[in-house]
């Protein structure tokens, strides 16, 4: 069985997890909307994440920082002179790619993972960009001709203006990352927690980036959602820090959200290929169906970004260790985490097809599409089913008892069957029949989404049964 991209972007609109966005005026390029399913998951991978990493330590805190901020922010970190991609124009039919992304397209599907040499992503000198090009015959994606412009730097800030006016006095950005909200109320942050280094503050927001070639349904958009940490630190303990928090982001993968370990792998930044601001950089790649791609990433920023807020803000940004009395800028490693792109690997990691009971005769011959999310991933916990609609004032009295402790779905439309594959489809870990026996002895069957075995459990025990399954 192989996962594609058509089947999961069908099956998301189809069960109504994403949905193109502005879909009944066409659309608008690569925005989604998340729908009732969609929303669930990606919120319960937003607390899982929130818990595991801000909840349930004592060495750090959260915020919530705004979108706008002072142009200067961009300035001091900056976004405004580095933050750009090399974009080429076919002469022919004036297509606009970015020459980064057509190389290692090319690579994939034509050059046999071949890239030039010294390469560095975005970072690639344009001179390179486009020697290899044409030395390759790398042609244009929409027309297949080889005439390519020379790569010419794009910044991908989204620009508005702030007020009635429009000039350079109103001119804002709409934030490229949610780091900066962290650095630039570190202090603020210091004086209220008091917390001691090493700590960190956790955010999750929004971010833009004007990608000139987003694709891949909701792996690279231009809207994005963050999951992103800065953990400050001493210079002489960056490193032993810095490898634990991998190790903690292997364990997050594996352990908590229960993705499958073989899908996953550390790629290391060449040195051209790191940010301005980074001195190590690793990627947690997963492997997506166009390839390997970035899921999360761990940078050691060192003290780049207190430093130059510190210098053109004027502020001072620093620590003084109540027990050495010792003065110093913290340097700093920063966790990021994507929810789109785990809300992606989510769904293809537990994406799969096989065999269930016929309705017609209980032969094994019909074939479902079940997602096998672990439990504290699922959207829906436990779908309640009546059997007929005249049991559905029944159903509903425990529909309403183990809403209180978890997400529950009623459904009592179409056959009994088409509602289980329809809860298997948006993973539904149990379903709950409610049938003529229940008027008897007031048991119910509860059916495993994984093994599809049933048995029978008493209504009354329903909510600690569920509670320890999902160990509530």
């Amino acid at each position: 069985m192989v996962v594609t991209m058509e089947k999961i972007v069908s099956l998301c609109k189809r069960r109504g997890f994403i949905f193109p966005g502005s879909e009944i005026y066409g659309g608008l390029a690569n925005t989604w909307d998340y729908g009732p399913y969609g929303i669930e998951l990606q919120n319960n991978i937003k607390k899982i994440w929130w818990k595991n990493f801000v909840q349930d330590r004592q060495d750090m805190v959260g915020i919530d920082a705004g979108i706008f901020m002072n142009p200067k922010v961009w300035e001091a970190s900056g976004h405004i002179q580095s933050f750009s991609d090399p974009l080429m124009d076919c002469k022919k039919c004036n297509e606009r790619v970015r020459g980064d992304k057509l190389i290692e397209q090319w690579s994939l599907e034509a050059g046999q993972g071949r890239l030039p040499k010294h390469w560095a992503g975005e970072k690639t000198p344009s001179e390179d960009i486009l020697e290899y090009v044409m030395n390759e015959k790398i042609v244009c994606p929409k027309c297949g001709e080889l005439a390519w412009t020379k790569p010419r730097r794009f910044n991908l800030m989204f620009q508005t203006h702030q007020g009635v006016i429009e000039d350079e006095q109103s001119l804002v950005y709409l934030r490229p990352e949610t780091a900066q909200g962290i650095f630039v109320n570190f202090k603020n942050v210091l004086q209220s927690s008091r917390k001691k280094i090493p700590f960190g503050i956790g955010q999750i927001g929004k971010a833009f980036r004007n990608e000139i070639t987003p694709g891949n349904f909701i792996f690279r958009t231009r809207e994005f959602e963050q999951m992103e940490i800065e953990y400050f630190v001493k210079l002489n303990d960056w490193k032993s820090l810095y490898d634990g928090w991998r190790q903690q982001m292997e364990y997050f993968y594996t352990d908590i959200l229960h993705f499958h370990a073989e899908k996953m792998r550390w790629r290391q930044h060449s040195p051209e290929e790191r940010a301005h601001y980074s001195d190590e950089t690793w990627d947690v790649e997963y492997h997506f169906p166009f390839g390997w791609g970035e899921l999360w990433g761990i940078s050691y920023r060192t003290d780049f970004d207190l430093k130059n807020h510190s210098k053109l803000s004027g502020e001072t940004l620093d620590y003084l260790d109540p027990e050495t009395n010792e003065r110093f800028v913290p340097h700093c490693i920063e966790p990021t985490f994507g929810v789109g792109r785990t809300v992606l690997a989510a769904l293809l990691d537990s994406y799969d097809e096989d065999q269930a009971p016929s309705e017609k005769d209980g032969m094994e011959s019909d074939a479902r599409t079940v997602l096998r999310l672990h439990s504290s991933l699922a959207p829906v916990k436990v779908a309640i089913l009546p059997l007929v609609k005249k049991l559905s004032d029944r159903a509903r009295n425990i529909f309403c008892d183990l809403q209180k402790d978890m997400m529950v779905e009623f459904d009592e439309s179409a056959s009994i069957g088409k509602r289980y594959r329809r809860q298997d489809e948006i993973g539904t870990p149990f379903c709950v029949t409610i049938d003529f026996t229940t008027l008897e002895d007031a048991t119910v069957t509860v059916r495993d989404r994984d093994s599809m075995k049933q048995e029978r459990v008493n209504e009354s025990m329903l909510r600690s049964f569920f509670s320890e399954k999902f160990r509530l």
